[in-house]
Formats: structure tokens, C-alpha cells, sequence
């Protein structure tokens, strides 16, 4: 009997071809039942959707219909999977429908829903434009190719920002290598917010600083301190003689000609380059980035010298407070060795002729930790 004979082998009597040709009749009802009951368990709605695929392969595996129907079975089996959110299987037997019959609309159709789901853009797009040029009528396809346009549109504008915001972090991170300054951790976030450098299109770093006053735990702030600008600069205008009186100095002891300024050396260890890179990019559309390719080292090459000052009123330093020369601007004091930013910089404001200049003086004082 022909259900006997080698694969490969042809019939040579009436009977097997008559036996294969009954076999092959057999093969092609069941695949022709298989993908009714498939179509009808997707009729009684998604309990029965695996019961529908289960049906639609049993169908395939028949191998007993031609290439246009077997292209009809894949193509239901993916309208099955995509409402399955099965988007990988949708799309692979949308596009074995597509190999077996590439005028199957439908399979067109569903391998640009599948690859939109996946994020495939430029895959939805060449798919869309194929089934239109098919069916020029086709008004789903259409609409679909609008859909994977906007998204594909969106997308592209999407990583253009992270990669300029990728592109401006890394600058400012080779800005602090260059100039040798050392970022730590935040120490007052919670009196700033996230706030960062920015470099200009001179290559000139513009700093938020903090200024402290130690004696009242009391801030101002300066959103846009430039690095060639020098402190006095800066102190002129806030103490000058037409600025309100600090609300808590009732003896009016913070005075531009009384007041000088500290930053605490040695206060933390510069954090290494992916991390400060990763403080760059936070807050911004970057900040999910990935950065492979920079190395986990601190921004100096020099290992970090921690000492423990003792104050000195000539201005070399005070329980690790380091006296700031007005006169310098404020990139010569960032790029000193003893100073690690943290995050933004921070200086100490105190006034010679307050009583809490000498615990200061003498070492009494530190920053909260």
C-alpha cells in the first residue's frame, strides 16, 4: 500500500497512486476542518484564542493545501497571536505567509502590526508601503502607515535628545578633566534641587554655587557663577551698599569689608568618572542612556591626599576650611588639590566681627553632616 512506501519513492501501480491520491484527499479535509474549527473558536473570543492557534498549526502540519491557502492558514494564526500580544510569533508567521503568497494583503497587513508592536519601525514602515502598493485602496494600511510615520517621526526626535544630551555631559565631564577639578558626592541637594554646570560654546564652564553661612546654617545661591569670574566680583554685589541687611545679623556684623570666605578641604573623595557622568545626565532625557566605554575611574589620575587642617587666620586653613583669596576667580580655587566639589560648589561666608568668628577660627566649627 502507498501509506507503506519510502518518502521519495514515486507510486508505481494503480493502486498507490490511487492509495496517495485518497491519502492526500484524507490530509486536505482535515486541514480544510482544522482551520474552520480555528476559525470559529476566534468567532467565541480570546478563551478560545489558543484553542483557535492550536487548530490553525494542526491545519499547517498537514502540508496538504497550496501555497495560497497555507498562506491564508499562517496569516490567521498571526491575527490570532497579535491579539495574544504574541507579537514575535505574530510577526514570523505573517512573514511566512508573505514568502508563500506575497499578494496576501491580510499578512502584509498584520507583519506591520506586529513589527510596530515590537518596535520595529522601519520594518512597519516597508511593510505598510508594500501592502499599499498591493491594495492602493487599502484604507487600514493607510492609517497604520500614518500611525508608524508619527511614532517612527517621534522616536528619531526622541534619541536625537539623548544623544545631545549625551553629547553635552560627556563635554562637561572632559571640562572638569581638563581643568583637573574633583566632583563628589551632594551635600546640600536638599537646599538646591538638581542643579549642574554648564558649558558654553567658549568652553567655559558657568557653575551654580552655594554660598553658606555658617554661623546661621542660612544660603544664598548664584545660578550662574562663570569660572573666569572672580569672588569679589560677586561679593560686591551682594554686599553692597544698597542690599537689605542679612534678616538674622541684627548687629549688622556681615558687612562687605567684614566678611570672608572658606571652602572645606578634603571633605570627600572625587567619585569616579561614571558616576559623575551618570550626576550629568540625571534629569535629563540621557538620563536612561546607556554609557558603556567609560572607564570606573575618578576624574584624577593622582591618588586623593586627606588631611586634617588646623586653622590658620592668615587663610591657609581652619578644621579643613580653607580661606578664598576675593582676588581669584573661581576656576583657579576649583582646580585646588585639597578641593572636591561636591556636585556644585560650596563656600562658607563669616564675618570677622562676629562672635562666632573665633570658635570658627579655631576649629570649633564643621558643616552638618
Amino acid at each position: 500500500m502507498a501509506l507503506w512506501m519510502e518518502a521519495g519513492s514515486e507510486p508505481m501501480t494503480e493502486n498507490e497512486k490511487a492509495d496517495l491520491e485518497a491519502i492526500s484527499a484524507l490530509k486536505e479535509s482535515a486541514a480544510i476542518e482544522f482551520k474552520e474549527q480555528g476559525n470559529e473558536c476566534v468567532k467565541k473570543g480570546k478563551k478560545h484564542y489558543s484553542e483557535a492557534i492550536e487548530n490553525y498549526t494542526k491545519a499547517i502540519d498537514q502540508r496538504a493545501l497550496s501555497d495560497a491557502e497555507t498562506s491564508i492558514l499562517f496569516s490567521n494564526r498571526a491575527h490570532v497571536n497579535l491579539m495574544l500580544g504574541n507579537y514575535r510569533r505574530a510577526l514570523t508567521d505573517a512573514e511566512e505567509a508573505n514568502k508563500l503568497c506575497p499578494d496576501n494583503v491580510k499578512a502584509v497587513y498584520r507583519a506591520a502590526k506586529a513589527s510596530l508592536s515590537l518596535d520595529l519601525l522601519d520594518e512597519a514602515k516597508s511593510y505598510c508601503e508594500k501592502g499599499i502598493k498591493n491594495d492602493p485602496g487599502n484604507e487600514d494600511m493607510k492609517k497604520l502607515l500614518k500611525v508608524v510615520t508619527l511614532k517612527k517621526q517621534e522616536k528619531e526626535e526622541r534619541e536625537a535628545e539623548v544623544s545631545r544630551a549625551v553629547v553635552e555631559a560627556k563635554a562637561c565631564l572632559s571640562a572638569f578633566e581638563n581643568r583637573g577639578v574633583k566632583i563628589g558626592k551632594a551635600m546640600y541637594r536638599e537646599l538646591t534641587g538638581l542643579k549642574k554646570p554648564v558649558l558654553d560654546q567658549n568652553n567655559i564652564l558657568h557653575w551654580p554655587v552655594l554660598l553658606l553661612y555658617a554661623e546661621a546654617m542660612t544660603s544664598d545661591f548664584v545660578e550662574d557663577f562663570c569660572e573666569t569670574d572672580m569672588f569679589a566680583t560677586h561679593l560686591d554685589m551682594m554686599f553692597s551698599d544698597d542690599s537689605p541687611p542679612l534678616p538674622w545679623d541684627k548687629n549688622n556684623e556681615y558687612t562687605r569689608e567684614a566678611i570672608e570666605l572658606y571652602y572645606e578641604a578634603s571633605s570627600g573623595t572625587p567619585l569616579p568618572r561614571s558616576r559623575v557622568l551618570q550626576y550629568l545626565l540625571e534629569g535629563t532625557k540621557g538620563s536612561q542612556a546607556e554609557t558603556t566605554g567609560d572607564e570606573d575611574t575618578s576624574l584624577t589620575k593622582a591618588p586623593y591626599n586627606r588631611k586634617n587642617h588646623k586653622l590658620n587666620l592668615k587663610g591657609k586653613a581652619s578644621s579643613g576650611m580653607v580661606k578664598v583669596n576675593e582676588r581669584r576667580t573661581l576656576h583657579d580655587v576649583l582646580k585646588e588639590p585639597n578641593f572636591v566639589i561636591p556636585e556644585i560648589p560650596v563656600f562658607y561666608i563669616v564675618s570677622k566681627r562676629s562672635k562666632f568668628y573665633k570658635d570658627f577660627a579655631a576649629g570649633k566649627w564643621s558643616p552638618p553632616s
